[in-house]
């Protein structure tokens, strides 16, 4: 595992990379967000595990985009994404339709190396119409006919979220989040921001390890204190609902949106510009 400072990290995400992002009630890596767009990054495959929101909605409206797979692009109480709805109503963001059980299984089977794993539930909805890759068989160990929906893995080449801590040998503390650990087994690279390094090693506290993903798994830490922002993070600091508000209000225009990145997500050099 690399300590990097967060511009280094983000430059490790290459033009047309699949980045898998945790939704905002997660943990969301908003400060990598941030530092993506002021790295310039373009054409960029979003997954939102399951959904996205805040950081997916930014990277849109900053031009890094190129195609979203998710279940959904939302900012929760505060409404739709403006930017995402903007881009799609401008034909220029590709967008793959999921459902949440779908992404999770997709990624689990990633995380187990098979090529696909089976699910229920989705049959007879509309999305097959649009999933050409999703595939329906018969249960081979039943009696009668008994279909099922086989969802192809996705192994994404970047995982990115944002953790409390992170060790001296890189395991990182995600606490209830579990779901993090399936996206880091299935990630082909695992990029995380924390709010600090702690001595020691996570594993070997009884308290800790539950909730921490083994360092092996993650190729670079950088700290961002406050990284989530404005999510919240575990028991860290709670969400802020008001900034999240105003974000929303105003992302609905293109101009509005350009105020907000240079007030809150550009270089002070970018906003003297």
């Amino acid at each position: 595992m690399s300590k990097l400072p967060l511009a280094d990290l983000a430059a490790r995400i290459p033009a047309g990379a699949m980045l898998a992002l945790p939704p905002d009630n997660s943990l969301t890596a908003a400060e990598f967000a941030r530092a993506l767009v002021r790295a310039g990054a373009r054409d960029l495959h979003l997954l939102g595990v399951p959904v996205s929101g805040y950081a997916t909605d930014l990277l849109i409206g900053a031009g890094c985009v190129a195609r979203v797979t998710t279940s959904a692009v939302t900012l929760g109480e505060a409404g739709l994404a403006p930017r995402f709805a903007a881009a799609v109503r401008a034909g220029t963001l590709a967008v793959t339709d999921a459902t949440c059980p779908a992404i999770h299984t997709a990624l689990q089977a990633a995380e187990k190396g098979v090529p696909f794993m089976p699910l229920r539930g989705v049959i007879g909805s509309d999305i097959l119409a649009h999933r050409p890759d999703w595939k329906i068989i018969d249960n081979p160990f039943a009696d009668g006919p008994d279909p099922l929906l086989l969802i192809p893995a996705i192994a994404p080449d970047f995982a990115a979220f944002h953790a409390v801590c992170a060790d001296e040998a890189g395991n990182v503390y995600v606490g209830r989040r579990r779901e993090l650990a399936t996206i880091a087994h299935a990630a082909r690279r695992v990029l995380v921001t924390v709010e600090r390094i702690v001595p020691g090693n996570l594993l070997e506290d009884e308290r800790m390890a539950a909730g921490t993903i083994n360092g092996v798994y993650v190729e670079a830490v950088a700290v961002a204190a406050r990284g989530a922002w404005p999510s919240a993070l575990l028991d860290e600091y709670p969400a802020d609902a008001a900034h999240l508000m105003d974000y929303a209000k105003l992302a609905r225009s293109a101009d509005g949106f350009a105020t907000y990145l240079a007030t809150h997500v550009l270089p002070d050099t970018a906003r003297a510009a």
